[in-house]
């Protein structure tokens, strides 16, 4: 074979050569970098107590526990978190009453859009103090952060109002208490769900701040729905309304007479 023909084949040879192991670099690539990923350290990790809360016709109330520990320590000094809780939202009216001769009317009204149900946010410290404002008004935290737009009356009261009542029953909070801090690095926070709570998808989200800014985050949720009676008597009210309002007055009859007989015999 002449020389030339040989310098040739052996090019060929090593090309190939090249190209299969690039081949093989790059397989060698795709299976060991996720096991590398995975065996990284996390700076955040955050789990709940349950992703499933029944509301029954005994309800009172429930409370989810939302622990996680983070790589660097907590406290001043180090790393802070940031926990916020959001329910579905929908529209909410808030009506303005105006006495007229001794008696009570509805007055001005003002239409609040994508009102969440329920809201609550706490840290190891107050948001206020870990985030700029700007950033706490881009992301939703804290109370004075919503985007709460109405339509109807413009007066400030009605915005106040509304926090007001969402307050007094429970359904918004505020630094209602800090998170727990156990071990420089585990952290927890107990999360009240009041009687009042609607079913529906909820979200949480755990963020992890250094030098007031989130460098990490973890999105939890759970559902909360109604179960045996309760949720027969949902079914009723939504589906058959009219029924349903015959039954209370029904009902509301029998105990008035019940309750009449049984003084009566007293």
């Amino acid at each position: 074979m002449p020389s030339g023909m040989v310098m040739q084949a052996a090019r060929a040879i090593a090309a190939r050569q090249r190209i299969c192991g690039r081949i093989l670099g790059v397989l060698l690539l795709v299976l060991l970098v996720p096991s590398w990923v995975a065996a990284q350290p996390s700076d955040l990790v955050a789990r709940l107590s349950t992703e499933r809360v029944a509301i029954t016709t005994a309800f009172t109330g429930e409370s989810i526990l939302v622990f996680g520990s983070t790589e660097e320590p907590l406290g001043p000094g180090g790393d802070e978190v940031i926990i916020l809780a959001r329910g579905p939202s929908g529209p909410f009216v808030v009506r303005r009453k105006v006495e007229v001769l001794g008696l009570w009317f509805n007055g001005p009204a003002a239409r609040f859009e994508d009102v969440p149900v329920f809201y609550a946010v706490a840290g190891t410290r107050p948001a206020s103090r870990l985030l700029p404002e700007e950033i706490l008004v881009q992301r939703g935290i804290g109370l004075a952060s919503l985007p709460l737009i109405s339509t109807g009356a413009r007066a400030p009261g009605f915005r106040t109002a509304l926090r007001d009542l969402k307050q007094s029953s429970r359904l918004w909070q505020e630094d209602a208490q800090p998170i727990e801090i156990a071990g420089s690095r585990l952290f927890n926070l107990r999360l009240p769900l009041p009687s009042t709570v609607q079913p529906g998808n909820y979200r949480v989200e755990v963020m992890l701040v250094r030098a007031r800014r989130i460098v990490a985050t973890e999105q939890l949720g759970f559902i909360i729905e109604r179960v045996g009676t309760a949720a027969e008597i949902e079914r009723v009210a939504r589906t058959q309304p009219v029924l349903y309002a015959l039954l209370c007055i029904v009902l509301a009859a029998l105990a008035g007479w019940l309750g009449s007989v049984i003084f009566r015999r007293n």
